[in-house]
Formats: C-alpha cells, sequence, structure tokens
C-alpha cells in the first residue's frame, strides 16, 4: 500500500481514496500498492479458499467507517499472553489482509480504464477553473472601473425613482387608511340625514378598502369598527322601518328598502316588519287608553302604566268613551292606512321592475324573484293578521264598558264608529270583522233592552200627561225632514254607516271611491261623524209668520195657552232643534179665511195632526231604524219593539177615546139589532168592549187589541197579585195601562165632548199609520228572511187597523152630540092614528133638523182650533145621521095606534127630514135611508108578504117587527094568524140571545 502511494506522489497527484478523504472518516484502510498487487496476483490463492478466508473476517469490521480496529484487536487479548497463538493469530490476520487486499487490487485493475479517464477529466477541470479565476478577476477589475467611472450617478437615479415610486403607492395607501378611519364622521352625518343607502354603500365600499390593505397592522382595528357602524346603521334603520307603520312616507319608505336590498336582508326586512306593525297596534291602543285613563283618573296614585290592557279599558269613564273611542279608531286607521300604502308601494315597485324589458327580466336573477314573490306573499298573509289584531283590540275596548246607561245619541255614534271601523275592515282585507260584530251585538242587545224598557216608560208618561192639543207643523212636514231620518235620505242602502252616509251626500263622485282612497294623504274617516253631527239641523215647526194675523192666533190660541201643561221633555225633543231650511212664505187673510170658513170639510192636504207625544214616538222609532241600519244582527229584535211602540200607542189611544164610560143606557133608548146604541163595558181580561150593531169594531181590530193587552199590558197593579198571572221576566216586558190626563175633559157638550182631542189624538194615530206604511219597504229590507211574516202580519194586522178606530171614538161623539131621547118622547106624543092626509110635518122633525144644525155649528167651532179632515166629518155625519133615522125607526116603532093617514105623515115627515139634512151635509148617499124607508112601508104588507119580510130583515129588532105585525095587521088577520108571525118572529131572535 506505501507502494502504491510513494507512486501516486512521484506523479503529482492524489489517488482517488485520497481526494475522498476530506469526504469520508475511512482512514485506517490502507489500499495496497501497484507492487504489492502484482505480488498479490502472482500468488496462487485458490478463490474458493480465498473467499472462505474472506467470509471469516468479523462482522464488525464491516459495520461502522469509525471501527477502531487495533483497539478491538487488544481488546480480546487473554489476560495471559502466549506467544504461539499471538502468531498465529496474527498469521490469520494477515491471511485475511491479504485476501481483502488482492480483492481491492483485482477490482483496482478492473476499473483502472475508467479511473484514467476520470482522472484526464479532473485534469482538464482544473485548468479551466484556473482560466475562469483569470476572467473573474478581470471582469471585476473592468467593473470597478466602470462604477467608479460611468454608471454610478445614472443607477442612483434609477434607485431614487423607484424608491420615489415606492413612496408615491405608500402614500396613496396612507392616505386611503387616512380617508377610512375618518368614514365615521360622515357615515354619523349621512344617518342624521336618513340617507341609509348612502351610509350603507359607504360602508361597504369601506369594508372592500380595509380588504384590500389588510397587510397593514391598523386596518385591523378599522374593520371590526366598520362592522360595528354597520350593525349600529342595521338598528337605527330597523328603527326607521318602525316608524313607517304610523305615518308612512314614500321617500322615507324608499330609502329604507333601497337600504335593506343593499344588505341583501329583503325578507328580514319584512318579518321585521310585520313584527313593528304588531307592536305599532298594541303601543297605540295602550297608549291612547293610559293617556284618557290618567286624564280622568286626575291625581290617584294608581300606576296605570304597569296594568294590563284589558284591565286598563275598565277605567275608562262613559263621558271619555266616545273620545277615546274615536281617538282609538284614528289611530287604528293610521296604522291600516300605512300598511295600505306600504302594500301599495311594493306593488307599483313590482310593476317598474316588470316594465323595463323582458331581455331583462330574463337575466334579472332568481334571488331577486324569490325575495319578490315571499315580500308579496308575506304582506297579503298580514292583511288578516293585522286586521285581527286591531279587532281584538277594538273588542276588548267595546267589552270593558257597560253601555246600558248611554245616552241614545251617545251609543249611536259608538255604533256608527264600529260600523266605520267594519267598513274599513272590509275594505281593508275583505273581513266581515266577526270579532266586531259579536262584541257590538252583544253590547247592543244588553244596551236596547233597557233602553226600550225605558222608552215605554217615557211613552207612557208623555200619554198620562198629554192634552191631546195640536202640534203646529208645517204643511209640507213628513218624517226625512227630522234629523232621526236623515240616513234614509242620503242613502237608501240600510249597510250603511251614517257617517258613511254623510260622505256620500259630497257627491257621486265619492261614493265610488274607497275609504282608503279618499283619505289616501290626509283626513280621517272616524272625523266625519262628529262633523255631520254639527250640521244635523231641522226645521218642522210652523213659521211664526202669521203671528200679526188675528185669525191664525185664534187657531192656535189654546195650543199656547196649554202649552205650560205639556212636560219639559216633550219640548226639549223639537223646541231645541232647528235648521236652514227657508220658512214658508206668508199666506193672506182671505186665503187662511177661507180655508178655515169650513176647514173640517176640506178634502185637500193641509198640515198634518200629530200631538208632542205623536213626534216623539216618530222620533223613537227613527232611532231604532239607526240602530238597525248599523246592526243588523239585532234587526228583528229592534223591529219587534218598533211594533210594540206603535201598539201602545194604538192601545192608549182606544182606552182613552175608544170607550165609553157612561152608564148603561136606560131601556127607553133605542137599540139596534136587539142591542143598545151606546157600547156597553164588557167585563173579562179576553175582550176589551163590545159596540153596537153598527159593527163598529171590526173583529180584526178587536183582535188585534186582545193581543197588545195579552202580550203588552200590564193589568195587574205593582203589588197586587204579583206572579199570580205571569212570570217576573214576562211582567218586566209588559207596562201599566196608560191613564187620561185629568186635564182632557170629554164631558163638555160644548166642546162636543173633547171632540178636538179626540180628532188629535186619533189623526195622529192614522197620520203615524201612515209613516209606519212609508217605512215598511225599509223595514223590509233590514228584516231576515224567516222573521218576514212577522212584518207582514203586523202591517195587515195591526197599522192597517188606526183608521179603523175612528168608528167606536167618533160615534161616542155622534151619540151624545144629539138628544135622541127627547126626539123620542115627541114622537111618543103624535097621534098616529088620522083620518085624513096631513100636508104640514111634525114638529120633532124641526126639533131634530135644530139639533143637526147646532151640531154643524159646533163642528164649525171646533174646527177653528182643530183641522177636521173630511174622513172625520164624514164618519161624524154618518153616525149622527144612522143614529137619527134608527130613532125614527125606534119612534115609529113605539106607536101604539096608526092608520094609513098616519103612514102617509111618517113618510112626509121622514122627506121633509131628509130635504132639509141634505142641504146641511154632502154626505152621499144618507145612511139608513132604506132602513126607515122599508120600514115604513112596511105597514102596507099583506099578512103573507109580511111573513116573508120578517125572515129577509133581520135588521129590525124583535120589537119594531113586533110592532109591524101588532099594529099593521092586527085588524086584520085572526089571533092565530098573529101568533105564528110572533113566533117566527121570536125563533129570528132566539140566536141572537
Amino acid at each position: 500500500m506505501q507502494k502504491i502511494k510513494s507512486l501516486m506522489a512521484r506523479q503529482g497527484l492524489k489517488s482517488p481514496q485520497e481526494s475522498m478523504a476530506d469526504l469520508s472518516p475511512v482512514e485506517n484502510l490502507r489500499i495496497p500498492s501497484t507492487e504489492e498487487m502484482r505480488e498479490l496476483r502472482q500468488q496462487p490463492i485458490d478463490p474458493q479458499a480465498e473467499q472462505e478466508i474472506i467470509d471469516s473476517i468479523e462482522e464488525v469490521y464491516f459495520s461502522n467507517d469509525s471501527f477502531d480496529m487495533v483497539r478491538h484487536e487488544l481488546e480480546k487479548l487473554p489476560p495471559e499472553l502466549n506467544l504461539q497463538e499471538l502468531e498465529e493469530y496474527r498469521d490469520k490476520l494477515k491471511r485475511q489482509q491479504a485476501a481483502v487486499s488482492k480483492r481491492v487490487a483485482d477490482l483496482i485493475l478492473e476499473k483502472q480504464p475508467s479511473y484514467v479517464k476520470e482522472l484526464e477529466r479532473v485534469t482538464a477541470l482544473q485548468t479551466n477553473l484556473q482560466l475562469a479565476a483569470v476572467i473573474c478577476t478581470n471582469a471585476r477589475r473592468q467593473l470597478r472601473v466602470s462604477k467608479e467611472e460611468f454608471t454610478e450617478a445614472s443607477l442612483g437615479l434609477l434607485a431614487n425613482q423607484r424608491r420615489r415610486q415606492l413612496l408615491t403607492g405608500l402614500l396613496k395607501s396612507l392616505r386611503t387608511i387616512k380617508t377610512l378611519q375618518r368614514t365615521d364622521v360622515r357615515l354619523s352625518e349621512m344617518l342624521e340625514e336618513e340617507d341609509y343607502p348612502g351610509a350603507i354603500q359607504l360602508c361597504l365600499e369601506c369594508q372592500k378598502a380595509a380588504s384590500t390593505f389588510k397587510h397593514y397592522s391598523c386596518i385591523s382595528e378599522l374593520n371590526s369598527k366598520l362592522q360595528d357602524t354597520l350593525e349600529q346603521i342595521e338598528e337605527q334603520l330597523d328603527v326607521a322601518l318602525s316608524r313607517t307603520c304610523k305615518h308612512f312616507d314614500v321617500l322615507h319608505y324608499t330609502k329604507v328598502q333601497k337600504a335593506y336590498t343593499l344588505l341583501g336582508k329583503t325578507q328580514t326586512a319584512m318579518d321585521q316588519l310585520h313584527m313593528h306593525f304588531t307592536q305599532a297596534i298594541h303601543n297605540t291602543v295602550f297608549q291612547v287608553v293610559l293617556g284618557y285613563v290618567e286624564l280622568c283618573a286626575g291625581n290617584a296614585d294608581t300606576k296605570f302604566q304597569k296594568m294590563q290592557y284589558k284591565d286598563l279599558c275598565t277605567h275608562i269613564t262613559l263621558d271619555s268613551y266616545i273620545p277615546c273611542l274615536t281617538d282609538l279608531c284614528k289611530a287604528l286607521w293610521e296604522v291600516m292606512l300605512s300598511y295600505h300604502r306600504t302594500m301599495q308601494w311594493h306593488e307599483e315597485h313590482d310593476k317598474q321592475k316588470a316594465v323595463p324589458s323582458q331581455d331583462d327580466a330574463a337575466g334579472e336573477p332568481d334571488e331577486l324573484t324569490v325575495d319578490r314573490s315571499y315580500v308579496k306573499k308575506k304582506l297579503e298573509h298580514g292583511l288578516t293578521r293585522i286586521w285581527q289584531d286591531v279587532q281584538l283590540k277594538v273588542k276588548v275596548y267595546i267589552l270593558g264598558t257597560d253601555m246600558s246607561n248611554f245616552k241614545y245619541d251617545d251609543f249611536i255614534v259608538v255604533l256608527d264608529v264600529i260600523s266605520r271601523l267594519m267598513q274599513v275592515g272590509e275594505e281593508f282585507c275583505g273581513s266581515k270583522s266577526e270579532v266586531l260584530q259579536e262584541s257590538i251585538k252583544r253590547q247592543s242587545v244588553n244596551y236596547f233592552k233597557n233602553y226600550h224598557r225605558a222608552r215605554l216608560e217615557e211613552l207612557r208618561m208623555f200619554l198620562e200627561n198629554e192634552t191631546w192639543e195640536l202640534c203646529p207643523v208645517k204643511s209640507n212636514f213628513n218624517i226625512a225632514q227630522l234629523h232621526e231620518f236623515k240616513f234614509m235620505g242620503q242613502c237608501r242602502s240600510p249597510s250603511v254607516s251614517p257617517s258613511r252616509q254623510a260622505a256620500s251626500s259630497a257627491g257621486p263622485a265619492l261614493e265610488e271611491l274607497s275609504l282608503f282612497q279618499q283619505y289616501h294623504q290626509d283626513g280621517n274617516p272616524f272625523e266625519m261623524h262628529i262633523e255631520h253631527k254639527e250640521e244635523e239641523t231641522e226645521d218642522v215647526l210652523a213659521s211664526n209668520g202669521y203671528e200679526s194675523d188675528e185669525l191664525e192666533k185664534s187657531v192656535y190660541q189654546d195650543y199656547d195657552d196649554s202649552d205650560s201643561d205639556v212636560p219639559d221633555e216633550l219640548k226639549q225633543d223639537y223646541v231645541d232643534e232647528q235648521t236652514g231650511d227657508a220658512p214658508l212664505k206668508s199666506v193672506s187673510r182671505e186665503t187662511i179665511r177661507s180655508k178655515k170658513k169650513s176647514d173640517y170639510n176640506l178634502s185637500k192636504a193641509s198640515a198634518p195632526i200629530l200631538t208632542n207625544t205623536t213626534l216623539n214616538v216618530i222620533r223613537l222609532v227613527g232611532k231604532y231604524m239607526q240602530m238597525m241600519n248599523i246592526l243588523k244582527p239585532i234587526a228583528f229584535d229592534v223591529i219587534h219593539c218598533v211594533s210594540q211602540l206603535f201598539d201602545y200607542y194604538l192601545y192608549a189611544v182606544y182606552t182613552f177615546f175608544g170607550r165609553n164610560d157612561m152608564p148603561v143606557p136606560s131601556p127607553s133608548l133605542p137599540t139596534y139589532g136587539g142591542r143598545e146604541t151606546v157600547p156597553a163595558r164588557v167585563v173579562g181580561p179576553a175582550c176589551l168592549y163590545e159596540s153596537s150593531g153598527l159593527g163598529l169594531i171590526s173583529s180584526r181590530l178587536r183582535t188585534t187589541l186582545n193581543r197588545i193587552q195579552e202580550s203588552l199590558i200590564d193589568m195587574d197593579p205593582v203589588g197586587e197579585n204579583a206572579g199570580v198571572h205571569a212570570p217576573p221576566e214576562d211582567r218586566k216586558e209588559k207596562v201599566p195601562s196608560p191613564h187620561l190626563s185629568q186635564m182632557v175633559i170629554l164631558t163638555d157638550s160644548g166642546t162636543l165632548y173633547g171632540l178636538a182631542q179626540r180628532v188629535v189624538a186619533t189623526e195622529s194615530l192614522v197620520f203615524l199609520a201612515e209613516q209606519f206604511e212609508s217605512l215598511q219597504s225599509h223595514l223590509d229590507t233590514m228584516m231576515p228572511a224567516a222573521k218576514k211574516p212577522f212584518l207582514q202580519q203586523f202591517y195587515s194586522q195591526t197599522v192597517s187597523t188606526a183608521s179603523e178606530l175612528r168608528k167606536p171614538i167618533y160615534w161616542i161623539v155622534a151619540a151624545k152630540a144629539i138628544d135622541y131621547e127627547q126626539m123620542l118622547l115627541m114622537m111618543a106624543g103624535v097621534k098616529w092614528d088620522i083620518k085624513e092626509i096631513m100636508s104640514q110635518h111634525n114638529v120633532y122633525v124641526d126639533v131634530l133638523l135644530k139639533e143637526f144644525e147646532q151640531f154643524n155649528k159646533r163642528l164649525g167651532d171646533v174646527s177653528r182650533h182643530v183641522r177636521i179632515p173630511l174622513p172625520v166629518s164624514n164618519v161624524l155625519w154618518e153616525h149622527c145621521i144612522r143614529l137619527a133615522n134608527r130613532t125614527l125607526v125606534e119612534g115609529y116603532a113605539n106607536v101604539k095606534k096608526c092608520s094609513n093617514e098616519g103612514r102617509a105623515l111618517m113618510q112626509l115627515d121622514f122627506q121633509q127630514f131628509l130635504m132639509k139634512l141634505e142641504k146641511l151635509t154632502d154626505l152621499r148617499p144618507i145612511p139608513d135611508k132604506e132602513f126607515v124607508e122599508t120600514y115604513i112601508k112596511a105597514y102596507y104588507l099583506t099578512e103573507n108578504d109580511m111573513e116573508q119580510f120578517i125572515k129577509n130583515h133581520r135588521e129590525y129588532s124583535m120589537k119594531q117587527l113586533a110592532n109591524l105585525v101588532n099594529v099593521c095587521l092586527g085588524s086584520h088577520i085572526n089571533k092565530k094568524a098573529r101568533q105564528k108571525l110572533l113566533a117566527a118572529i121570536d125563533d129570528i131572535d132566539r140566536p141572537k140571545r
């Protein structure tokens, strides 16, 4: 190995192993020299033996490059050395070394060509490196010279320019950062200006810019600040959104929606909006009611603010109930109007988005389409939800107070307001407002029961204090002039509230507009009824233009004198109300006198006859119909009560004037058909009073009076027989029978037994019936279909019988106005069995005619105070003439002896009576004329004709027919024939008994 190394040293080269020495820690491996390798090759060694020697080398020699062989072998030496063993072991190691060296040498020789070739390449590389070192040295020297002489200034300029550019960019970035730092001031200004879209746009741009400069450490803090600012903007945006719930502004709402669109929260905004509307309804009603409660409570220590809304409503006083309800509806209207205008905004906005072009619509993002659809459905669903909230709040308020003690006008105002609110609900979302209808129906039924009971008692009081004097109304008076019936003239539809009718009277154009269209910009539908009430006036009383006319003064002087006796309630009902209608022009004295000369006999229309009580009943009917008009569910109950008002008035008029309280007439008075001419009282609850055979009371009228007495009149005085005839509930619905005022005198013959009062009472009832007839069609539209037979029966059996009361009421006057008793006595003194025909009539005819003339004069006197309509005068004359004629027949039937000349005298007397009577009255034909003539002619009948006459003429009494048999045929027939005729008369009269 040393030989190999020495050989390489002489050549000036290092062996590959030495070149690698620095890279490898193997220093103890000695590579054999060339001579040794030659010697080793020359030594004949068996390859197999050589391989066995190599294999015998310990593994440790091959394990680690840093292995210390010497130390290893020394450590293997035994404690006691044996030279021979050592030499043997040494020889073994040498053999092993020789084998390894030979193997290495063989490998070297095998790779010698490659080694030489590689060695040549290394030598060439060394030469090239030395040349490169020289070139680099020269280049550096030349570059140093160039730097010093030529490029140092130019490169400095370039470096400075590059640095300037960098600094300029940095300055721009710093300015941007500075601007970002100051954006919070501008954002605050924009929020104060309510420029929410601009603020959000600026904030988003700042966030985008901040993300560009996020490599600066100051930007991280700015990012968090911008995020906080954005959240603050959203909070203020939510507050701004809530403000639109009460006062909608198009520009404001447009800004808010644009801002939410920039945030990408359109659906969230709609959810928040509905929540704000719900909250606005709650807060609005609570604040309105709380304000009135605290105002009315004064300095009370009660903490109303902590109360629930339901409990708060129970503290509303009666005086503040209507103003609070009105303000409550006004506030709720503002909320619903804002919601309505919100929907309109979205509809118009959607139309504008859909207009541009189909290409734009096709390119519209799906997200926007989804948002628009969501908003539309949400708004449509919110209509019902918001109206339901409004109904529930108003329902709590309505039921929180007992309205049974409200004044009528106040209650009508409440119904009007609620009706208008239901109209708003119908236009708002098409709702029928079942919640409001049920609550107001409960209050109305409760109120109306108490109200109607009080009105019946009031009517009884009016009737008992009524002096039946004429109430001076204009000649053109009709119920439409009363403000209680204004709603009928303004709108014939019974489903429209009075306030809506007031709006419709403004013109046909407004009728076509909905409430939301009428009050789109300003105004409030719940202010209409107040203005309407202020404008309601009337002028129904007669003008004072006749005060200078003495004749007109005399017409109404009795009314003026008796006015002090009228209750204040009656005066209040019509004296305090005025209208703007033009008063009637003054009428000339001649015209008035020509009318008053025979006013009771005029057929043409004049001022209606009615009393204060009649006017009051008509007003009550108008008030009841107003209530029906507003609240249809209780229409039947109200119409039933309206019918009771008419029933009670009719019953009172009959009770006061249709019954005769005279003693039962003596037998000497004439009877018709076997019954007295004057109605006698019949005791019993089922019957009222029997009339004469004249058919004064029809079966229909008698049935009506019986029905009224059984269903409406409490016949038992308070405390007497209570609970015996009827349960307390039925008694509570009945009214005691009224009593005629003591100031009304019906026994004075000078006034024709109170004829003026009778005329006023009866004709006021007829006038009331006429007004009911005019209202029938309107009532029919209000009445439920199932209850319409009740209304038809009421009109056919009650209203239509009003005029039938004329007969029994005026018959009493006719029975007392003429002295029929005196006429019978004078006829009894006449001698009828005369032998010659007389040319002069008897005195009793002149007396009777004088009685009629006096009656006619007294009718004229009465007519100066009260106009007597033609039907009334006709009934009076008919009764008087009929009674006179029947008295004549009765007088003729009292004759004991009569000749044919006497019969001729009877005819003469009757013809004289008819001739003079026809000059006094225009009534044609004369009543019962045939009744007298037929009886007189019957004196000339034979026996056979008399029998047939008795069978055919049952209108005559048994006494009258018997007189014909006894006086006329007595001397011509035998006793048997007379008995036969009298038996026939008795058979006819038996069923009557």
